[in-house]
């Protein structure tokens, strides 16, 4: 099995108790420290290199085909709980987000430095933000006065511009703040890679299983599954189709978590699984 983003171990886990060999993927450092007590209680069952998931393709040509690949998408909640990584409001850090600490571009250095124009883009493509200009136009005015260098900081400027919480169900930087985290980790970007590197790294008959959290992973990978899904294209109004070259997967199914699962984490409730198995 491929547990493609570690975290801290607990799909590896699950899936060592029954018996798997695993090689876990997972670019932060943490996360290879935490790895190195399986390695210890599982020798030569698991096995631990810190990469990139978009580095699939080459860990697969190394050490698979894989029975399964598993994907579980966005900041893992050791990071969110760290304030020193940045990626939450709830408590104030530095304004970081790097998910690879050795990367180059913090959110710090994305949100002081990028232009009004591309800060608007990036809020509202990888926000779904409706009021991305504003929020831009605000952090931009509130950097020429100081600095934005904690997340306490760059929440209550977003805050201050698009109104406060009463009755909403989420902060109102929420959007704003997975935005920037999308952007500095290149997400989508290392989602498409891995996604498309799959296929020739699974064995016929194995499977891969995705978890997202919002609507902008689950629609990529949703797209993904659909399009190699198919045996047979066919243009509108067409009678006879023509053989789909990208065929290769049977889908499986999606799934949404229990209410007594989002009881116990409440993390869950936006948690959206789709399967797939290769074919030939």
């Amino acid at each position: 099995m491929l547990d493609a983003t570690f975290g801290r171990g607990g799909h590896s886990r699950a899936m060592l108790a029954t018996g798997a060999s695993v090689v876990a993927l997972d670019r932060d450092a943490d996360a290879e420290v935490a790895a190195q007590s399986l390695t210890v209680e599982f020798p030569g069952a698991f096995r631990f290199r810190r990469a990139n998931f978009s580095a699939l393709s080459a860990v697969a040509e190394e050490w698979g085909p894989f029975d399964g690949i598993l994907l579980d998408l966005g900041v893992s909640s050791p990071q969110l709980d760290t304030a020193a990584r940045g990626f939450s409001f709830q408590q104030d850090g530095p304004l970081d987000m790097r998910m690879d600490q050795a990367a180059t571009v913090s959110a710090a250095e994305l949100v002081n430095r990028a232009a009004e124009p591309e800060l608007a883009e990036l809020i509202f493509k990888f926000g779904d933000e409706p009021r991305a200009r504003r929020i831009a136009r605000a952090i931009v005015s509130a950097r020429a006065r100081e600095k934005i260098t904690r997340t306490a900081q760059l929440a209550a400027v977003v805050e201050a511009t698009v109104g406060g919480r009463r009755g909403a169900k989420i902060h109102p930087a929420t959007k704003t703040f997975q935005a920037l985290r999308i952007a500095v980790n290149d997400e989508l970007g290392a989602l498409r890679a891995a996604l498309t590197a799959a296929p020739a790294a699974l064995t016929m008959g194995g499977r891969l299983g995705v978890i997202s959290f919002h609507s902008l992973e689950d629609r990529l990978v949703k797209q993904f599954i659909a399009t190699r899904s198919e045996p047979e294209l066919r243009g509108e109004g067409q009678a006879f189709g023509w053989p789909n070259p990208d065929y290769c997967f049977r889908k499986i199914g999606r799934w949404l978590p229990a209410d007594t699962e989002v009881a116990a984490n409440p993390r869950a409730r936006s948690a959206r699984l789709r399967g797939a198995e290769r074919i030939a």
